[in-house]
């Protein structure tokens, strides 16, 4: 079996967390090591890899096949080219970018260089998520006229991580939480027609936006994406109204937490979710209402990695493509320019 020899950027929690034991464990993949800039921690978790001192070092590594750019927002157009330069394979972290200009920038120096980029977009595989897709897979709602997605949180404290909280090109929830929201909304629906956004900073000690409230237009129905980080009670983080019925979702998954708890994804019972955290359907089915709790599908971020190897090594498309990036991308600008603008912003749904 081809084993494709893989880096990381960094090794914080991302790193530690969402991409090494994934990484680790697959057959499919190498790690190799990860670029370290003080704590030099990867070649103790996972004996047999190395840091890297600087990127240069790394992407100099012709063992190195694939480049995870785990790093701040901000710097991911800057290490994604130079990595793409340099004849690697790419997995850019959410946001892919900080404009769609550098977004598509990337798509053509991909090409040039005959290179693939993956956007890790994980949460399309968590648990909640996939329930609510096979929901709609199964026509269980009919035609849908309203969804509305949350990602909300209750935390009046700043982030440690200054990049998340100092103005800059990649800071704000927007491009934190954003990307997760708006990329499922395309994966489920596809493109809007256009996009209509309220972003504000709600909290006293935040310098950058930590709320927002995204109304997206398709022809037929509307989807609400909204995340907030003054939500003590929240709401069910799915909701999804039909002209069969509806279906209630509450965020569920337990992924991450069990990954920080130093879990790996090793074992059958990985992503199942607390029955408590089972969704409600209402619905119309066959002529008689039914009211009933919907036990969760699994989830289970090893899946995007299946796809990033079968991509690679089969020539199909990555699991979250360059374009999804791109317009992931297209969603948070014409956002920006609609709060700023105060009014909704049509998407040249062509490009």
């Amino acid at each position: 079996m081809q084993k494709i020899k893989t880096a990381l950027l960094s090794f914080g929690m991302s790193g530690r967390v969402f991409h090494a034991p994934f990484i680790q464990l697959h057959t499919g993949f190498t790690l190799v090591g990860a670029w370290e800039r003080s704590k030099k921690s990867i070649e103790q978790m996972y004996p047999g890899t190395v840091t890297y001192n600087s990127l240069e070092e790394l992407l100099s590594d012709k063992n190195v096949e694939l480049v995870i750019v785990n790093t701040p927002t901000a710097t991911h157009f800057e290490y994604a080219k130079k990595a793409l330069l340099a004849g690697k394979d790419i997995v850019v972290e959410k946001a892919f970018t900080t404009t769609v200009a550098e977004a598509v920038e990337l798509k053509e120096i991909a090409a040039q260089q005959h290179k693939k980029i993956g956007v890790f977009q994980n949460r399309r595989w968590d648990s909640d998520f996939r329930t609510v897709q096979k929901i709609l897979q199964e026509g269980l709602l009919g035609k849908i006229n309203e969804a509305e997605f949350h990602f909300d949180r209750f935390n009046l404290t700043l982030s440690p991580k200054q990049h998340k909280e100092v103005p800059g090109p990649g800071a704000g929830i927007l491009k934190d939480l954003g990307p997760h929201l708006i990329d499922q909304a395309l994966c489920l629906f596809g493109m809007p027609d256009a996009v209509f956004a309220d972003i504000r900073i709600t909290r006293k000690i935040s310098q950058v936006d930590d709320y927002f409230n995204l109304l997206l237009y398709y022809p037929q129905f509307r989807v609400i994406l909204r995340s907030a980080l003054m939500v003590k009670e929240p709401i069910p983080a799915y909701v999804v109204h039909g002209d069969k019925g509806s279906f209630l979702k509450q965020r569920g998954d337990v992924q991450e937490a069990n990954l920080l708890a130093g879990l790996k994804p090793d074992n059958n019972d990985w992503g199942t979710e607390p029955e408590i955290a089972a969704g409600i359907l209402n619905a119309d089915k066959d002529g008689n209402n039914i009211y009933e709790k919907i036990k969760s599908s699994k989830g289970n971020y090893s899946f995007y990695y299946d796809g990033v190897y079968e991509a690679l090594t089969s020539d199909k498309p990555m699991p979250v493509t360059v374009d999804d990036g791109i317009n992931v991308m297209r969603i948070i600008d014409a956002a920006i320019k609609s709060n700023a603008e105060r009014r909704v912003i049509d998407l040249d749904i062509k490009n």
